[in-house]
């Protein structure tokens, strides 16, 4: 399903004093484009999306493809009120602190120790998923077209630099060095670990989504819609308790 290409602004109620709400209308999320019908095809950015939407902060949001002028050259960042953030996680803080969110308050110690523990593990999952689009030789036909057809402005020659520049950070990273089935044994056992932790009702914590729930939507969001049959999405799709949490985020942060 094709979407508009370029700046696209979300607005909804505030949770916040109307002062506050002044300044939020002033934060722009820079990430990667869309692909699939998910507003990033990026696990990091699609997470901080997830975020900004749950919790009702109004928005701008820039695709872009060119991340030179990022923090540590990285996307997704945010530039607020004129403030620069990078780092999904530095953002969330970033956020959650200036605008008093609410949406961890309930946590506990353990609770928070457990997210902790989840967002590292989906940092390695970000390095299979990455691996099953760019370096594996099935897929990657066919992720080079749905960019090209999504996204005219793209070259092959210049996605074939791209993805020569994430072969060499595979090979630094050290997934580069895996066969493609001990790449794909890596993801499938952090999806195992995801597939006993989601519940079959609700959120991690509880009935109401938290800051966790917008990062692990983040990731299988992009697994799950993801036009190709790796076998990340042939694990997602086989287990019911992570298509539904996918798809009630999913539900919850497309709303307009």
């Amino acid at each position: 399903m094709k979407r508009r290409r370029g700046a696209v602004a979300f607005a909804a109620s505030p949770q916040r004093d109307p002062k506050e709400a002044v300044a939020a209308r002033m934060i722009t999320l820079y990430s990667y484009p869309q692909l699939f019908g998910v507003a990033d095809n990026n696990g990091y950015g699609l997470k901080v999306f997830a975020f900004l939407r749950l919790v009702r902060l109004p928005f701008a949001h820039e695709h872009i493809f060119d991340a030179s002028a990022a923090p540590r050259g990285q996307l997704p960042y945010i530039v607020d009120d004129g403030q620069t953030i990078g780092d999904s996680e530095t953002i969330i803080a970033h956020l959650s602190g200036k605008y008093r969110l609410t949406i961890d308050a309930g946590l506990g110690p353990r609770q928070r120790d457990l997210d902790l523990l989840v967002t590292r593990m989906l940092d390695d999952l970000y390095w299979v998923m990455s691996y099953s689009r760019w370096k594996d030789e099935r897929y990657w036909p066919a992720f080079r077209n749905a960019l090209m057809e999504e996204h005219p402005s793209l070259t092959e020659d210049g996605l074939d630099k791209a993805r020569a520049y994430n072969f060499q950070r595979y090979h630094f990273q050290g997934i580069g060095r895996f066969s493609p089935e001990g790449a794909y044994a890596r993801g499938l056992a952090d999806l195992n670990v995801l597939a006993g932790l989601v519940p079959e009702r609700n959120y991690v914590h509880g009935d109401r989504p938290t800051s966790i729930d917008a990062g692990i939507y983040g990731f299988i969001a992009n697994i799950h819609f993801f036009e190709i049959d790796t076998p990340l999405k042939e694990f997602v799709a086989s287990h019911t308790n992570l298509m539904r949490h996918c798809m009630a985020i999913h539900e919850a942060v497309m709303q307009r």
